[in-house]
């Protein structure tokens, strides 16, 4: 029996409009070793007819079927059906660049040392894009490196999910969970933790299709506030892991908001670094407020970064930088 070299994990739910050119996009990849699980999450409309249609043509495609239980549970179903050495991930509204299989196989194969491999992304269609869509497609493709992505890995997910090729015993090995946010930015938590490296293919190898009914816009498990908690959790379990104190540079609403959910680990601020000059010298939930310049002065804890404000958080991190702190092993930077 012959193994595909890579297995597409894609979950539909009621995508009938565009999964026929989500599925075009995949049989026209120039490495042709692959195999598509498609999984069909009880859609209402015409998605599972479209799937068994492409998958009666192409032996390529498998399709399973469900009743709706949601984006993680389809995950579960599909993943163990996935033979390939890597697994790719996609979603039925995207659509791949025609080498993007074969640059990230390519990149994964040169790299043993790295898990997996996301790649660029072009947002589209591209006249309704709001700017901060455009933002953060900026950021998410100004990231090259596994050390980048270790950085930038709890501003927001340094990935997009799906970009995401990875080793398939580490799949295997790590699954996906419901934990009332975001399963991808989860996973990719997971891996980073866990000591894995996830590097990134520098091109744009994925048009990321926006829309007012995507899950990311929809979904609970994606509001804001579960962002955060997802954040405050893996804080608290790597980051923070050693110590119940940190000190917490930045008290505007992502400060604040990331100090609550950190409370509810038990990881309590020592020190809070403000410019603002109102605050300095007074005491916020009983933490000092002290000015940059008087970290070197105070009981070094570890630092959380919380700022929103992508050139503010350039800005910061060459200032600790320049005081002697190293960046994820003195300091992390959030948003």
């Amino acid at each position: 029996m012959t193994f595909p070299l890579v297995s597409i994990l894609l979950p539909v739910f009621n995508a009938e409009k565009t999964l026929s050119a989500c599925l075009q996009s995949v049989q026209r990849q120039s490495e042709s070793r692959w195999e598509c699980i498609i999984v069909d999450d009880g859609s209402s409309d015409g998605s599972l007819a479209c799937a068994r249609r492409f998958a009666g043509q192409d032996s390529r495609f498998l399709v399973l079927s469900m009743p709706h239980r949601g984006l993680v549970a389809a995950l579960q179903l599909g993943l163990p059906h996935c033979r390939g050495t890597f697994i790719a991930r996609m979603d039925a509204d995207d659509l791949m660049h025609r080498h993007r299989l074969a640059l990230q196989i390519r990149y994964l194969e040169s790299h043993p040392a790295l898990a997996a491999a996301g790649c660029h992304v072009r947002l589209f269609p591209r006249h309704r894009l709001l700017e901060g869509l455009r933002r953060y497609e900026r950021w998410l493709n100004s990231i090259h490196t596994s050390w980048q992505v270790r950085a930038e890995a709890f501003v927001e997910c340094p990935i997009a999910h799906p970009t995401l090729m990875i080793r398939r015993p580490i799949l295997l090995q790590m699954g996906y969970r419901d934990c009332g946010w975001p399963e991808d930015y989860d996973l990719v938590l997971r891996l980073l933790i866990h000591g894995y490296q996830i590097g990134v293919v520098p091109y744009r190898l994925l048009s990321w299709r926006d829309h007012p009914h995507r899950l990311s816009r929809t979904g609970a498990s994606y509001a804001l506030e579960r962002f955060t908690a997802c954040k405050a959790a893996f804080l608290a379990s790597s980051f923070l892991a050693t110590t119940d104190r940190y000190i917490l540079w930045g008290y505007g609403a992502t400060g604040k908001a990331l100090r609550r959910a950190l409370l509810s680990h038990g990881k309590i601020p020592s020190y809070i670094v403000e410019l603002h000059p109102g605050r300095v010298g007074k005491r916020i939930h009983d933490a000092p407020v002290i000015w940059p310049a008087e970290l070197v002065h105070v009981p070094r804890h570890p630092i959380v970064v919380a700022v929103a404000g992508e050139k503010a958080r350039s800005e910061i991190r060459e200032c600790l930088v320049h005081m002697g702190f190293r960046e994820v092993v003195d300091f992390v930077c959030t948003a």
